[in-house]
């Protein structure tokens, strides 16, 4: 559909992209992926025709339509949310008003029997056709459902634009994209404002919905549910893997691997060339075989092997100071801003040790109870923090807070404490701050470059409760790796508020969920909240059918069946279709549900097999010190699995009540 063709790109002599050819198909969903500073918002940019290529062309057939959101844009702020959003369905407004002015030239021509009159037939007919596709669908459900999909409420889209912060308005944007339905959508990182609901809404949008994708994210689950093809951009070329990013990490893995083997062997050859250049350079029987292989020397095409030694930086919080056995305790916590509350009666108690998530939609008050935590605003109820609690605080606008008229390492050298000081440099360019660019003054970086600087700072500090706000926005998935393992490692106390669900999962063992004025504890990895979330929207469905079917059961009873309308029965029909369907979806959920348990209860006798083996063995007493630690590794690894049973069963006794 879209043929990219031998595009060059260069910056200040440096080669960005190298003769790069491609195609976009119809219905490919595309990953773009590459480290930062490899071209892909470039690429998107350059496809959306906002930027020339060096040399090269985008050929975009006449008809096709490109949606491009950027990660950062201007928007007007005179309109309310609708009327904003109505905009993308102006294109039907432009087809009526060519309609009108095609049929004004039918009235004044009389040449009924020209091939001009014939042609101007063919275009009426054909913007008719258009035009009754366009108005087929209803408009105003379809904004409707969009905005509701994207986080807003209805009594958010009478409201002025202006009044939403800048990640609403992006959403905004989003939702106009989205509902002109282009034939191809680019997508800048399209889910650093949207919360998890918004993501899996999104999601399910692109893959049921949209026609080609090409998008880039720094969102492992995102891309990896949506998209079917991943193009990585590396050293001014591409790879093309027809392959979701999963898929593509691996046979990435086995390309790079190849590539080190061709340039070792290479090296070795260009070794043993010059070297018999050296030995023979002056032997006057030799001068031509040397002449000879100088000219292959020359010949030879080097090499490149990507650079992948972030990869290996093992970084490590600093051990954290013991603190009390429970570092926050909240009862009755509530806050309000005048008439709105917020959230009310929060109530718990977080362990020392414990990694917890804050999930939620978008102001619904994450940030603000973080902000309660750490003493910035008052509240209502009573918040106690831990004997001893050192907190290290990483909130959004952490960026703004760094001294922008020192150098990058500067920053950093001021912070770092005994040995991690001598490895300050490796710190930086793990998170890409490698060469020059430590040398760069803080003011001169960008606002994902700041973000970054400000994570490093924080992960060198001793301290004991680490609260993370939304930390992955501006991180790739290398540096995200890299940051999650850190917090893994870590002997402290963890909350984070975050929206990536890959970054979470195996990181948090207990998620509050905040909604509807109340925040609500659920025990497991982010993964089992999602399911316990599924699972509890459809009891709630199911409580809801009794009525619907008492209701239906009593009209007929009401009159006398020779006055019902033609229409009952249809109606009757249908309430026992849907029912049906609800009921398939019921058992195949109750299914799962047993299955989780049954699964549960396999690797709870699996462990406790290999504990009473291991036991075995050291009742004997000629066992080597390493057996201990398997032994405790083994225990620790029954409690997970207990939780996980426990939470299983609760599960399945909630579903059965229901």
């Amino acid at each position: 559909m879209i043929s990219i063709n031998n595009l060059s790109v260069e910056f200040s002599a440096k080669s960005l992209f190298d003769n790069i050819s491609y195609v976009i198909n119809k219905k490919d969903k595309i990953a773009l992926v590459g480290k930062n500073g490899a071209g892909k918002s470039t690429m998107l940019k350059i496809i959306a025709g906002l930027q020339h290529p060096t040399s090269g062309s985008v050929a975009v057939p006449q008809g096709v339509t490109i949606g491009y959101l950027p990660q950062h844009m201007t928007i007007s702020d005179s309109l309310t949310v609708i009327e904003e959003v109505r905009k993308a369905f102006s294109s039907i407004d432009e087809m009526h008003a060519r309609f009108d002015r095609l049929n004004e030239q039918l009235a004044s021509r009389t040449d009924y029997d020209s091939p001009e009159y014939q042609k101007l037939i063919d275009n009426i007919t054909t913007l008719t056709e258009h035009i009754a596709m366009a108005e087929s669908e209803n408009c105003e459900a379809e904004m409707e459902k969009t905005l509701i999909g994207l986080g807003f409420k209805r009594s958010d889209f009478n409201r002025p634009t202006a009044e939403f912060s800048g990640g609403w308005r992006m959403r905004i944007e989003l939702a106009k994209l989205l509902l002109t339905r282009p034939d191809v959508l680019l997508l800048d990182e399209p889910t650093n404002h949207l919360d998890i609901e918004s993501i899996q809404w999104l999601e399910n949008f692109l893959i049921t919905k949209a026609n080609a994708v090409v998008l880039v994210s720094h969102d492992r689950a995102f891309i990896d549910n949506v998209t079917n093809r991943t193009i990585e951009i590396s050293l001014g070329k591409i790879y093309d893997y027809s392959v979701n990013y999963s898929k593509y990490v691996v046979l990435r893995q086995e390309r790079l691997e190849q590539q080190r083997r061709a340039y070792m062997n290479q090296q070795k050859q260009i070794q043993d060339t010059e070297e018999f250049i050296e030995r023979f350079r002056y032997k006057a029987t030799k001068s031509v075989q040397v002449q000879s292989r100088i000219k292959q020397l020359a010949k030879i095409e080097r090499i490149e092997v990507d650079e992948v030694d972030t990869s290996h930086l093992n970084l490590r919080f600093p051990p954290a100071p013991r603190s009390g056995d429970y570092p926050v305790i909240a009862d009755n916590v509530g806050k309000a801003y005048g008439d709105h509350q917020v959230f009310d009666h929060a109530t718990f108690t977080i362990k020392r040790g414990e990694k917890v998530a804050f999930v939620g939609k978008n102001g619904e008050g994450k940030s603000t109870l973080v902000k309660c935590i750490m003493n910035e605003i008052p509240y209502t109820g009573s918040l106690k923090i831990g004997h001893n609690v050192k907190i290290g605080y990483f909130a959004q606008n952490q960026a703004q807070l760094l001294d922008g008229e020192i150098t990058v390492f500067d920053t950093i050298d001021r912070v770092a404490v005994g040995d991690i000081r001598t490895k300050i440099r490796d710190i930086l360019g793990a998170f890409m701050f490698g060469g020059e660019a430590s040398d760069k003054k803080v003011k001169v970086l960008s606002g994902g470059e700041k973000t970054r600087l400000a994570m490093i700072r924080l992960l060198l500090e001793p301290v004991n409760l680490l609260i993370l706000d939304e930390p992955t926005n501006h991180l790739d998935m290398g540096t995200k790796d890299i940051l999650k393992q850190a917090i893994k490692e870590f002997n402290g106390t963890v909350i984070v508020v975050s929206h990536d669900r890959e970054f979470l999962d195996g990181l948090v063992e207990k998620v509050y969920e905040f909604g509807d004025g109340k925040v609500k504890e659920c025990l497991g990895g982010i993964y089992e909240f999602l399911e316990k979330k599924k699972l509890s929207s459809l009891n709630e469905l199911e409580k809801s059918q009794p009525a619907t079917r008492q209701e239906s059961a009593k009209a007929p009873a009401a009159s006398d069946k020779k006055e019902r309308t033609p229409e009952a029965p249809a109606d009757e029909k249908a309430v026992r279709k849907l029912s049906y369907a609800e009921q398939r979806e019921r058992d195949k959920m109750l299914k799962r549900a047993e299955r989780k348990v049954k699964d549960a209860e396999e690797e709870i006798a699996r462990i406790e097999q290999e504990i009473a083996d291991v036991e075995a063995r050291i009742s004997t007493g000629e066992v080597e010190p390493e057996i201990f630690d398997t032994h405790a590794a083994l225990n620790k690894k029954l409690d997970n699995a207990m939780s996980l049973w426990e939470l299983a069963t609760i599960e399945l006794e909630d579903f059965k009540k229901s």
